[in-house]
């Protein structure tokens, strides 16, 4: 029977099929496991046929239904391999199969793809542009060596045009895959020894001679990164029933760049906007680090314990090594401190949340009768004291008080500094504490412990774009300094918690190992063109507090419709509808488990659970950690939707009264800055929020809307 393999060309596009289309294909691919390869060329139903004037011979179309075509890439050398590249409309078809060239790379021997029509096209007038230009990028390597990084004939006299890394990155899409990142490498500063190192030598098969096999069979076999084999029927079905669990583990070339580049010589830190594979690439460094340290043990942590459990589930689907995934600790940053102080201390105080926090602050407010709120005083507490550490008055009074936007003389700190020392004397009473107060003394007791029995070799951070430096502190302390030490992804933009923090203030210099990340692979450019509108070009500090960021560049490979924004009468009205539209998308063949409803109150949550219910809609929260193989449209919170992604999102009660809250900014006459900095965090929010969402996203509201969302 014939093998079917699936390129990551078809993962990027088969989530965003209507329900029809995809039935077509699981009918069109269940053949593959079923048929000879002489009865699939006889089938008249798959209507396997040749594309005429195509630059590769062995591209094939098959019928997907009477407006679809699979692109599939056949083998001419008996071997009986095929590979699905493409699902696109029937007109497209003929022409994206016959513009692509797949050939063997010399040096990784993996398939790689190009479109060679657009490059004999292009490379003329670059070569006229590059005779005039002062330099080029790569004229200080020969023929020579760039053929022994795998860069082939047709590649070369284009690569001898490139000026300037922006050019290089334009020119990227068209080019081979692994010539690509040999490329980026070299851009980089990276000699060629290190390229062969880093990049050739991870993927050349170890029993590779000095002849290159053009077998298809061989050349898909050495492309895992890229390509996934399906050996059967269930396998099929699995792989089709969760396409975008398969399509996660495949890495663009850039981000491969940055997972599994052997060592840093320090902290690394990774950026990028939402759905540009952060995770992805922190999951495929863990991978990494384990693979090239045996017995090394790898903390991997993130913001909140439904990602941590996402994490977990994604690493073991990735790693299928039990071993190694024992070496792996998995957890939020302030359970490692909550289990810290209780293995070193052998206690721990009972951690408080937000809303104790703000009540206590509330009895000291006006015990002391003080002039602030007890939102000022929290705020204070967190962004001055527990984040530079602060011990004592004297300290406190030569404390830096940035972000913080009103000033205060020697009496008003003298006043605030006793406010502190009643706030920590009464959780000390009550045996509680903040959980960065906790974070704080596991910082001091790793800071004063053996490494070799508290410590990792490696530490890998996700969503580390709201860690308080009390958390940091915890991180920096949990790890020796060295190679390695700190591998950091986060995205400034999504930061929903203003938690601000200078990383090389805290021993964490990412200088010269930063990379970013610019192309989005969860959501449609409509629903990201849409969600970055929440944003207003607002100024975003950068993830290490040095300076800004921005979203210049990102943009998305997948087109679908664009979000559905609509106020209604009331709330009552609003559920209703909402109702209606998740019926809509489970009626298209979205699982339940494949949407979520998110508002910024349990409230509003709890009446559109009511409304599911009573229309028949399973539905579970996210809160609760359901498994993925748990069936129930999610429910969550805003803040709660972070790091997570869904099919199908919608959005409600984003009206002016929720998006801002206006308990949870603070007041322009109190703090200025802050009030800025309040601000920005709600639209944040609402970003996160929206970002969610692959295909579909609907946001509602009754009464007046919020005045985050963009231009209708």
């Amino acid at each position: 029977m014939p093998q079917l393999a699936f390129a990551n060309s078809f993962w990027e596009s088969y989530d965003v099929l209507d329900k029809q289309v995809k039935a077509g294909v699981r009918t069109a691919m269940a053949k593959f496991q079923q048929l000879t390869v002489a009865e699939l060329h006889a089938d008249k139903g798959l209507h396997l046929e040749a594309v005429e004037k195509s630059r590769d011979s062995r591209m094939r179309t098959i019928r997907i239904n009477a407006f679809w075509r699979g692109v599939v890439l056949a083998p001419d050398d008996g071997s009986d391999t095929f590979l699905l590249l493409n699902v696109v409309p029937h007109d497209d078809a003929y022409g994206w199969a016959a513009k692509r060239l797949y050939t063997v790379n010399t040096a990784t021997r993996a398939l790689e793809v190009r479109n060679v029509v657009a490059i004999e096209q292009l490379t003329p007038a670059l070569e006229r542009a590059a005779a005039n230009a002062p330099s080029l990028l790569f004229s200080r390597f020969s023929d020579r060596v760039l053929r022994d990084l795998g860069v082939d004939e047709q590649v070369l006299p284009a690569v001898r045009t490139i000026i300037d890394k922006s050019q290089l990155e334009a020119f990227g899409s068209l080019l081979p895959e692994d010539q690509f990142e040999v490329l980026q490498f070299l851009a980089e500063g990276f000699s060629p020894e290190e390229v062969w190192r880093d990049v050739v030598a991870e993927r050349r098969p170890a029993d590779a001679g000095p002849d290159v096999s053009e077998s298809l069979a061989a050349a898909i076999a050495n492309t895992t990164s890229r390509i996934t084999m399906v050996s059967g029927p269930e396998e099929l079905a699995d792989v089709l029933d969760k396409p975008f669990a398969a399509w996660r583990v495949f890495l663009h070339p850039s981000q491969r760049r940055v997972a599994y580049r052997v060592s840093y010589n320090g902290p690394a830190q990774v950026t990028g906007g939402p759905g540009t594979g952060k995770t992805v690439v922190a999951l495929h460094r863990v991978k990494h680090l384990l693979s090239r340290s045996p017995g090394s043990r790898v903390l991997l942590t993130t913001f909140t314990n439904a990602l941590a459990g996402t994490l977990r589930e994604n690493l073991a689907s990735l790693l299928e090594d039990e071993d190694r995934l024992a070496r792996v600790d998995i957890t939020t940053v302030n359970a490692f401190a909550h289990r810290t102080v209780r293995a070193v201390a052998g206690h721990v105080p009972t951690p408080i949340g937000d809303a104790d926090e703000l009540q206590i602050w509330t009895g000291v407010r006006r015990h002391l009768d003080l002039p602030w709120n007890e939102q000022f005083l929290a705020q204070e507490f967190r962004h001055v004291v527990l984040a530079q550490n602060i011990a004592d008055r004297e300290e406190y009074g030569r404390a830096h008080r940035r972000g913080r936007g009103s000033g205060l003389g020697a009496r008003q700190r003298d006043l605030l500094w006793k406010a502190m020392k009643v706030f920590a004397a009464e959780l000390s009473a009550a045996g509680s504490a903040t959980h960065l107060q906790v974070c704080a003394e596991a910082a001091r007791l790793l800071n004063n412990a053996d490494l070799t029995v508290h410590g990792y070799d490696h530490i890998v951070v996700d969503e580390a774009q709201d860690l308080h430096p009390a958390q940091w502190r915890v991180l920096r302390a949990a790890v020796t300094r060295g190679p390695d030490d700190l591998f950091i992804t986060g995205d400034p933009h999504q930061r929903i918690y203003d938690s601000r923090v200078t990383l090389a203030s805290l021993g964490i210099s990412v200088a010269g190992r930063s990379s970013r990340l610019r192309i989005n692979y969860r959501s449609t450019e409509e629903i990201l063109t849409w969600s970055v509108g929440v944003l207003n070009r607002s100024r975003i500090e950068d993830l290490g507090g040095e300076g800004s960021d921005n979203l210049a560049g990102y943009r998305s490979l997948l087109r679908g419709k664009r979000p559905h924004a609509e106020g209604r009468a009331n709330e009552r009205v609003e559920v209703a509808t909402l109702v209606d539209r998740v019926r809509e998308w489970i009626g298209q063949g979205v699982r339940p488990a494949d949407i979520a409803v998110c508002a910024r109150f349990t409230a509003l949550l709890e009446k559109v659970e009511d409304g599911l219910k009573k229309a028949g809609t399973p539905v579970v929260w996210v809160k609760d950690h359901p498994g993925a193989a748990v069936e129930g449209v999610r429910l969550a919170t805003m803040h709660a939707m972070k790091g997570l992604e869904f099919r199908c999102v919608a959005v409600v009660g984003v009206t002016a009264r929720a998006v801002p809250f206006t308990k949870a900014v603070t007041p322009v006459d109190v703090d200025r800055i802050q009030h800025e900095s309040d601000m920005l965090r709600e639209r944040c929010v609402l970003f996160v929020a929206c970002t969610r969402a692959r295909e579909a996203l609907h946001v509602s509201w009754s009464g007046a809307p919020s005045p985050f969302l963009p231009p209708q």
